[in-house]
């Protein structure tokens, strides 16, 4: 089974100015377009080749290293469009007590969403994250994923360079300013932690 790339789940222009059309047109066209392609060759006519992607990413961790990566990355992509939306939307009753729960306020949250994502060194992913009923933020390195942990992902930004360089060159933190304070999608973020486990990669 051959994986495509996802769709969008909104136009390629909806997260201007924060993610403009300019950058979702390599980030998502040519960047994750790359992941997929390399993973897809690299499970072609082997055992893996009728997997599901989150199964292809905890067999090949600590394994096979550029598979892990193709894939990780992959299903990190395909998390981080669906975790921003066009304008913001409000997280369910049941994500707010957690939120408010572990971190204060909703406010409180992304202001250590980007606190994190500021302080992350090089390249790689910062997460809102459940496990055992309580909320996290999480960091994972390059191309490392929740995918495959004991955590349940919420949502993620991307804090590689390619994310946001051509809209805000060297400024990480006025692209994690511009999409976590308005374009976080907290209603996915909401299905995920009442859904209760990971989200899947939809092929």
């Amino acid at each position: 089974m051959a994986f495509k790339l996802i769709d969008l789940p909104y136009a390629d222009t909806a997260l201007a100015p924060a993610i403009s059309a300019e950058t979702l047109s390599f980030h998502y066209g040519k960047h994750h377009q790359t992941y997929i392609d390399k993973m897809n060759a690299a499970i072609e006519g082997t055992d893996h080749a009728n997997a599901s992607m989150e199964t292809i990413v905890a067999a090949a961790r600590g394994s096979n290293q550029g598979l892990f990566n193709n894939a990780a990355q992959s299903w990190n992509h395909a998390f981080y469009w669906h975790s921003m939306a066009a304008s913001e939307t409000a997280p369910s009753d049941e994500l707010k007590a957690k939120i408010d729960e572990a971190f204060g306020s909703v406010d409180a949250l992304k202001e250590q969403l980007k606190a994190r994502g500021v302080g992350h060194f090089a390249s790689g992913w910062v997460w809102l994250a459940e496990k055992d009923g309580k909320l996290s933020i999480e960091e994972t390195h390059d191309g490392d994923t929740l995918a495959d942990s004991d955590f349940n992902p919420l949502l993620t930004v991307d804090v590689w360079e390619h994310a946001y360089y051509l809209d805000h060159q060297n400024k990480r933190p006025a692209y994690l300013d511009a999409v976590v304070d308005g374009k976080l999608n907290w209603a996915f973020a909401s299905e995920n932690l009442a859904r209760g486990s990971a989200w899947t990669y939809p092929n």
